[in-house]
């Protein structure tokens, strides 16, 4: 009986991690980050501005990069500069805190206009937008 309850829970594991066609386009196009728009609403968020770090990384990498903390300054966005140019997931974190205290430090609305406006024309048209 137990072997039957633990193939029956693998099952389920192993079919709830396979995505649908449906949560792939979502993902893919990043319509998986609208509900942030709740948190820009509530004032906690910016629709541009550097994206913000699950507390485990910050704590990391307050210690080992220089300067990290200092884009905790502004309010986190939904989009920043280091996505627009790239700098997506499992890139690189001195590049990606480059980017976004290049952003802080040269802040302007027509860049945040900019910046949605690349958002969306990626969100559209790269394929390796995830």
């Amino acid at each position: 009986m137990r072997n039957s309850t633990v193939n029956a829970s693998k099952e389920r594991n192993e079919n709830t991690c396979r995505p649908t066609r449906f949560g792939t386009f979502i993902r893919r196009t990043s319509l998986d980050e609208l509900p942030q728009f709740f948190n820009v609403l509530m004032g906690q968020m910016s629709v541009v501005g550097p994206r913000p770090e699950r507390p485990h990384y910050v704590e990391l990498f307050r210690e080992q990069i220089p300067n990290y903390m200092l884009k905790h300054h502004v309010p986190p966005g939904i989009t920043g500069y280091a996505q627009c140019a790239g700098l997506r997931g499992d890139t690189s974190i001195e590049k990606r805190i480059e980017y976004d205290l290049f952003y802080i430090e040269n802040w302007t609305f027509l860049f945040d206009i900019r910046l949605v406006f690349i958002t969306m024309y990626k969100m559209l048209t790269d394929k390796n937008a995830y």
